[in-house]
């Protein structure tokens, strides 16, 4: 996800994706250590996004971002 996209999401959407993505994460990382991963670089840009969402949740608990819902 483009981080102009990451950017119109509200604290609910951006809690419900975090959950969703570290989800897909561990089953990333169990397929890797079955050697069943096909593209490892998902994890990398997994990891980004992540990064990013937890990112956006930080700057809407301190107040850097006006709360949309």
């Amino acid at each position: 996800m483009k981080s102009r996209d990451l950017n119109d999401l509200n604290i609910v959407e951006i809690d419900t994706r975090l959950d969703e993505n570290e989800e897909a994460l561990q089953n990333l990382n169990f397929q890797k250590a079955m050697q069943q991963l096909e593209d490892p670089l998902k994890i990398k840009f997994l990891k980004r996004e992540i990064a990013q969402l937890k990112t956006l949740k930080r700057e809407f608990k301190i107040g850097i971002r006006d709360r949309k819902s």
